[in-house]
Order: C-alpha cells, then sequence, then structure tokens
C-alpha cells in the first residue's frame, strides 16, 4: 500500500515471522503500522468453545492492523503468519508523520478502512439472518466486486477459508457451494469456485 521507499525513509524496519507466529494478539497495545512485503497473513477472534471467527487474510503488498492506530485503542482480533512472511513494521508516530506529509496514501487508506467496514457491516448481518448459501454468495460477491472483475471469477479462498470467514462449519460450506452450483449461481471449475 505504501510504496517501499517511502515506508523506508519514514523508519521502517524489515522483520521476517515464521509460519504460524503471532504478530500481534487481541487486546494488545497498537504501536506500529504493518505491511506485507511478502507472505499471508489472517486476523482471527476465538470463540469460546475455542472456533476461530476470521476477520480478514492478507498478501503481499496488503496492510493489516491500521483501525486501532487511529482509534487508538487495542488490538480487536490476533494477527498470525499464514506462511513465512516478510512484514515491514513502522512506528506509529512515524506513520502518521508520513500520512501528513502524503496526503494521497491518508486518502487510500481512508477509502480502503472504508471497504473493509462495509465488508463487516455485511458479514454481521449475513451472519445472523441469511442461511448459508446466501451469506456465501454475499462474500463471494463482496470478493469480486473488490476484485474489479465484470466476467468469470476465481474466488481465491479455500472451502476452509470461506468457513472462517463466515462462521460456518466447513461441511456447511461445502454442501452449500453443491446447493449453489446446482442452480447456476456459481460454477465449480478444476475444483475452484468461480462467480
Amino acid at each position: 500500500m505504501i510504496p517501499e521507499n517511502i515506508i523506508l525513509n519514514f523508519g521502517a524496519t524489515l522483520k521476517q515471522y515464521s509460519k504460524e507466529r503471532p504478530i500481534f494478539n487481541e487486546g494488545e497495545q497498537a504501536d506500529f503500522y504493518y505491511q506485507l512485503k511478502t507472505g499471508h497473513v489472517k486476523m482471527f477472534n476465538l470463540t469460546e468453545e475455542g472456533k476461530e471467527f476470521v476477520q480478514g487474510f492478507f498478501e503481499s503488498g496488503n496492510s493489516f492492523g491500521e483501525p486501532p492506530l487511529f482509534g487508538d485503542f487495542k488490538y480487536p482480533a490476533t494477527a498470525l503468519t499464514l506462511v513465512d512472511s516478510d512484514i515491514y513494521l513502522l512506528p506509529k508516530a512515524a506513520f502518521f508523520d508520513l500520512l501528513k506529509l502524503h496526503p494521497d496514501i491518508h486518502l487510500n487508506f481512508t477509502k480502503m478502512i472504508c471497504k473493509r467496514m462495509i465488508y463487516k457491516a455485511k458479514i454481521a448481518r449475513e451472519v445472523s439472518i441469511y442461511p448459508p448459501e446466501h451469506r456465501i454468495l454475499t462474500l463471494l460477491h463482496h470478493l469480486k466486486s473488490n476484485a474489479k472483475v465484470t466476467h468469470h471469477f476465481e474466488v481465491p479462498l479455500t472451502r476452509q477459508q470461506i468457513s472462517e470467514l463466515t462462521g460456518l462449519r466447513v461441511e456447511t460450506v461445502i454442501r452449500a457451494i453443491k446447493k449453489l452450483e446446482k442452480t447456476n449461481a456459481l460454477a465449480i471449475i478444476d475444483r475452484k469456485v468461480v462467480l
């Protein structure tokens, strides 16, 4: 999100995280801006029963965990690497200095956070009201619109990841996807879900 030369000029360090290592935990103080150079991260909460509810997946080039920096509150979720990852860390004060000197980057953050808020509102509504098929389609259509794809969109998520993002069991996701395929709401091509 922030060009490499700019983030380095403001004092970012590049840190290597091994697979399945926490970057920060729910309830910790937010002191850094995080941006993935390479790797894959998930943010999640654990339910009382120990089930993960995934807030989001982030890949190379993505940033994550910014709202607590802006809102001055603690992390509402845990961030964990899914593969070995290289992540830029920029101290909070330097991050705000960077935004003040680069209003275009600041505007991009505002837009990105608004998109994430809309996604969270959609998912909250889906989880509380709608059946599994509707929840899954809402998630997939949201991903497609963010990818700005007009025709065939190959969903970049596994059935497990769809389960984690919708709060459904994997078995329920598999059954719902089969139902959706029968109604032509989506297709399965080479074991991939396509909208």
